[in-house]
């Protein structure tokens, strides 16, 4: 542990002393892919340190940190207290997004359809088939909705979009709950599946009367063939997926109790909360093989926290606020030894 802490504390200035750069590796989430690239570019260009991520799904990304293929993994399911003790690991989060249901519709616009979460869990259930089915109609009562299949499109792999979509369906129907429940994989009663946020987009975007869920990101990118649609929150309102409605989620939860900041967000209280509001967070090794990558990892994340907003403000995603990054940063020094920043 000695030989961690002092390499931990120094081995970025030595490196760069030494005019080398350094390297750190990544991966899991694909919800994160969008602004980890737009993050790891620009620190490259201020740093020269290289940080390479791969968006194989959280699942993957919890499995190849664990085995320490890779220097970090990265998840939108956080891992329980009592299995990072287990593992020897500590975990943190990095940013905050949403997930949203996105339909592949003719004439239908992104934010003209209104979904319930028990409509949504009908629809994956595939107990609601058509899409002018009358309990889509009645909280749709001005689109003409076409006589149509509904093709439902999710995950294949293991995935935290998939945790946080199924364990907020989870929390609003309990037919969802019992027949299928939450987790990064389940067992889906219909539909097609891709890999990754980019295999459900390109699934639904070539899929007439398809629809899909996705990071909030993945929709804005795909706008012209598919349409993200408003989510009815905790409060009754539905409301548009944006960062201001993810920051408003946001807003209403308490850290300060989150055992190694385990907490899922999803129908977080609040008039403008949107209600499939995620975190993404990075698993990594209290004590690593590698203490000079481990060292490479934090320089990265300490830029990204407090550096990154701006590059996270224009996808639409919400950087940690303030008291959350010096929580995060002083459970670094607690759980990664004598951690400096």
């Amino acid at each position: 542990m000695k030989t961690l802490t002092i390499a931990l504390s120094l081995t970025v200035l030595a490196l760069a002393g030494q005019g080398h750069a350094a390297e750190t590796t990544g991966a899991g989430s694909t919800f994160v892919n969008p602004i980890m690239v737009k993050w790891a570019a620009a620190y490259e260009a201020k740093t020269g340190n290289k940080v390479s991520y791969q968006s194989v799904g959280s699942g993957v990304g919890i499995t190849q940190v664990k085995r320490e293929a890779v220097d970090f993994g990265a998840s939108d399911m956080p891992l329980k207290p009592m299995e990072l003790d287990r593992l020897g690991m500590a975990q943190f989060p990095l940013v905050i997004g949403g997930v949203v249901p996105v339909v592949h519709l003719k004439g239908i616009k992104p934010g003209d359809m209104r979904f319930t979460g028990a409509v949504l869990a009908d629809i994956y259930l595939g107990t609601i088939r058509y899409w002018n089915d009358p309990r889509i109609q009645k909280i749709n009562p001005t689109l003409k909705l076409p006589d149509m299949p509904i093709t439902v499109v999710h995950r294949v792999d293991g995935s935290g979009t998939t945790f946080n979509w199924t364990n907020y369906l989870s929390k609003i129907s309990s037919k969802w709950k019992d027949a299928v429940g939450e987790g990064t994989s389940v067992q889906w009663p219909a539909g097609l599946g891709g890999k990754g946020n980019e295999g459900v987009a390109a699934l639904a975007d070539m899929t007439p009367g398809s629809i899909g869920y996705l990071e909030y990101v993945y929709s804005v990118q795909n706008k012209d063939t598919i349409a993200y649609c408003l989510v009815e929150n905790e409060a009754g309102n539905f409301v548009i997926p944006n960062a201001l409605t993810f920051k408003a989620a946001a807003s209403s939860v308490n850290w300060d109790n989150a055992k190694d900041f385990y907490l899922v967000m999803t129908n977080a209280p609040g008039d403008e909360a949107y209600p499939i509001t995620a975190t993404v967070f990075v698993l990594m090794y209290k004590q690593s093989k590698s203490p000079e990558s481990a060292a490479a990892a934090m320089d990265f994340f300490k830029w990204a926290l407090e550096s990154g907003q701006e590059q996270a403000d224009t996808l639409d995603y919400v950087p940690l606020p303030p008291d959350l990054v010096q929580k995060v940063e002083s459970y670094w020094k607690s759980h990664f030894a004598d951690w400096k920043g």
